[in-house]
C-alpha cells in the first residue's frame, strides 16, 4: 500500500528532484504550485512561497509548521478535501479491500471526510494494518478530538512531502 498521497498527482511528479536551491529561485506561481501538492490549502502555500528563501530545509520545515497552525478552519477544509485516502495494493486479497472500504465509509460518514493518516516510519508491509488499526481507534473520537488528531497528520503528510520535494535524488 503506497504512503497516503493527493489527487493530481501528475503535477507533484513535475516537482519531483527538486533542490531547496531551485525551490527557494522558482518563480511565486511554480512554487506555490509545487506546495500545493504537499498541502492543499492556497492560503498556506502562498505564505511559504512568500517567505522565500529558505537557508535550510529545517527553516522551510518549521515555516511549514507555523503556517498549517496558522491556518483557519476553512484553510483546512480545502487542504483536506484536496487528499485520497490511503488504499490497497491491487493485488491485495478482495476481504481486505471490502474491510477496509466498509472502515473508510464509516469514517467519513462519522466525520464527514476522507481518514488521513501519516505512515512515515512504518514499513510498508505494515502499511495496511496501520490503516485499519488507525481507523479504528480514531473512530471512538469525538468531533473536536479528531479534528485535532486529522490536522497533526496533515501537518506531518506536508512535512513528509516537502522534505521529498526538496530533496534532490
Amino acid at each position: 500500500m503506497p504512503v497516503q498521497t493527493r489527487g493530481g498527482a501528475p503535477a507533484r511528479s513535475a516537482a519531483h528532484g527538486w533542490d531547496l536551491p531551485r525551490f527557494n529561485d522558482a518563480a511565486a506561481p511554480e512554487a506555490e504550485a509545487a506546495l500545493l501538492e504537499c498541502f492543499g490549502s492556497r492560503a498556506w502555500a502562498q505564505r511559504l512561497a512568500a517567505h522565500r528563501p529558505y537557508p535550510d530545509t529545517e527553516a522551510l520545515l518549521a515555516a511549514a509548521d507555523e503556517a498549517v497552525y496558522d491556518l483557519s478552519p476553512t484553510d483546512h477544509t480545502e487542504a483536506l478535501a484536496a487528499e485520497v485516502s490511503p488504499g490497497l495494493r491491487p493485488d491485495a486479497p478482495r476481504s481486505a479491500h471490502l474491510a477496509l472500504a466498509a472502515a473508510h465509509a464509516e469514517y467519513e460518514r462519522k466525520f464527514g471526510h476522507v481518514f488521513v493518516i501519516c505512515l512515515d516510519g512504518y514499513p510498508p508491509a505494515e502499511h495496511p494494518d496501520q490503516v485499519l488499526a488507525g481507523i479504528r481507534a480514531r473512530l471512538a473520537h469525538e468531533e473536536d478530538r479528531e479534528r485535532a488528531v486529522t490536522a497533526d497528520e496533515m501537518r506531518r503528510l506536508a512535512r513528509g512531502r516537502l522534505t521529498v520535494l526538496v530533496s534532490s535524488r
